[in-house]
């Protein structure tokens, strides 16, 4: 298995390692629920320096970039900012979903997940050749997560920043976003390895907790936001995912890839939903769901530890009522739907 330069600190500090795509991650340091709890009331700390990080370089990024992705870079022409996209094929299916970054001067970076890393660098770098754009995969990146509600008081031992949601901080040594996959107040913190090893260090002194993937998860599920592998894949397309609100056609000459194919998933026949449920039991990826009129099936599930019940999401048809039903071990169960992010939904 692969393993990121923070490896070593993960194992000698009681980090429960797994294969994880490929990579050694650490799932937890002990307790999943405390590490969610400390990240939803205070501030934890993530190491995903398994995702990839392409940087761009050549005059026509702007205009790559534009074709590469169906939402529009130029939203973030204008100041330092991120957006949020997925990566789509000529028939519209998600490739993956990625965050670009306009480091200024119509220059970019990309993160995306590690899982699909040699796929998107070989997606780039065909892509890229008609616009003379040059792709460098910064394959030994540190990229560390910290995220919650006390995540601005600790950077600001470091760094004094004002950043708005989506918008960066870049010097010589590390880009600030002001990002992450919690549905908390976080950053994402991209840099050297030998930067990152003294970040961490820094913050682990000052008394932030390591979180591991199983809390991200729990963590990303409350807030809505999508796996890729489990929430859309490449046979999903963004409308039956919960993403429409990321394809952009304000520009009608601009021709992304997949737009064509999009033009006609538009009024989608399904539907990416949340779900819960009062009972007990946690309905994996894969249960099927249904009710008067149509069917569905889960694409992740998982105990709430911030609301105390089981949730989830469910692709489902789209004429969907308020409740439905599963089967979980021979037992039906009841589920109420409903947006998929809970942390607005279930205040």
């Amino acid at each position: 298995m692969k393993k990121t330069y923070l490896n070593e600190f993960h194992s000698t500090h009681d980090g429960n390692l797994v294969d994880f795509s490929g990579w050694e991650m650490p799932i937890n340091y002990g307790s999943q629920i405390n590490e969610h709890n400390e990240v939803r009331t205070n501030v934890g700390i993530f190491d995903v320096s398994h995702m990839a990080v392409f940087d761009f370089s050549g005059d026509n990024q702007v205009e790559f970039l534009k074709k590469l992705l169906p939402n529009d870079v130029t939203k973030i022409l204008n100041s330092k900012r991120a957006l949020y996209s997925p990566l789509l094929n000529e028939n519209g299916g998600i490739l993956d979903d990625l965050i670009v970054y306009h480091t200024g001067n119509n220059h970019f970076r990309i993160i995306s997940n590690c899982a699909t890393r040699q796929q998107n660098n070989d997606w780039f770098n065909e892509k890229a050749k008609q616009f003379e754009v040059k792709v460098n995969f910064q394959e030994n990146a540190s990229i560390i997560a910290i995220q919650g509600p006390n995540s601005d008081e600790v950077l600001s031992t470091l760094y004094s920043l004002d950043l708005k949601n989506f918008h960066i901080y870049q010097d010589d040594e590390v880009m600030i976003a002001r990002t992450g996959y919690t549905g908390e107040i976080g950053f994402e913190i991209i840099s050297n390895q030998k930067k990152g090893l003294e970040l961490w260090n820094h913050f682990i002194s000052k008394g932030v907790k390591p979180i591991g993937l199983a809390a991200r998860d729990t963590l990303r599920l409350e807030a809505g936001l999508n796996l890729y592998g489990s929430d859309m894949t490449i046979n999903n397309h963004p409308y039956e995912s919960n993403l429409g609100w990321t394809i952009d056609n304000s520009d009608e000459n601009r021709n992304y890839i997949g737009k064509n194919s999009l033009a006609i998933e538009a009024e989608s026949k399904k539907k990416l939903i949340g779900f819960y449920t009062e009972e007990r039991g946690v309905l994996r990826a894969g249960s099927k769901v249904h009710f008067a009129g149509g069917e569905g099936i889960v694409t992740s599930g998982t105990w709430s530890p911030t609301f105390k019940k089981n949730i989830g999401f469910c692709r489902v048809d789209a004429n969907y009522p308020a409740q439905g039903k599963a089967l979980l071990r021979d037992k039906e169960i009841n589920l109420h739907f409903c947006e998929t992010n809970f942390l607005k939904h279930l205040k």
